[in-house]
């Protein structure tokens, strides 16, 4: 092979910023666009967003509105809340993608492999068996069979359903 083409990944090249250029998680939520920003659900404390660079379909994110880079900084309303959101979204991506399988998982700091510095938030990904091929070895790319949109509303109903 010798070319891949992999045009969804200039968004997500253009959308790096220095970290004093502002937060997704901060910016995002104060724009008002649920929809269109992937927003899936609002707690009073925390809220739920698809990830727009995903490693799988049903990747999503539960962040604190306020701008915290550790565990240790949630008041307990919000730690509890985001408990709670992880709960939910398990049983959402359970109900919409039928995963084999679920990563949860956090990254604090750059060299955890955070990729966005300073704000708080925790990683749910719906896995399958062989949800993996040849492409992240080979490639240095992953292969999603699903377009974030469509992903969020998939999700959006379900999320919607538990809101009734």
């Amino acid at each position: 092979m010798d070319r891949l083409w992999a045009t969804w990944r200039m968004p997500y090249i253009e959308s790096v910023k220095d970290e004093g250029d502002g937060c997704i998680f901060c910016d995002k939520p104060a724009e008002g666009k649920d929809e269109e920003n992937y927003i899936l659900h609002r707690g009073s404390k925390t809220f739920v967003i698809v990830n727009a660079f995903p490693y799988n379909p049903g990747h999503v994110m539960i962040a604190p509105y306020r701008h915290l880079g550790s565990f240790e900084e949630l008041d307990e309303e919000e730690q509890r809340e985001t408990m709670s959101l992880l709960a939910l979204c398990e049983k959402v991506v359970r109900e919409t993608f039928h995963p084999e399988g679920i990563n949860v998982g956090v990254n604090l700091g750059r060299a955890a492999g955070a990729g966005v510095l300073g704000h708080l938030h925790m990683h749910l990904v719906p896995r399958w068996m062989g949800d993996t091929n040849f492409m992240p070895l080979f490639g240095n790319a992953r292969v999603i069979p699903l377009g974030v949109q469509e992903t969020s509303q998939r999700l959006r109903k379900v999320f919607d359903s538990y809101r009734s």
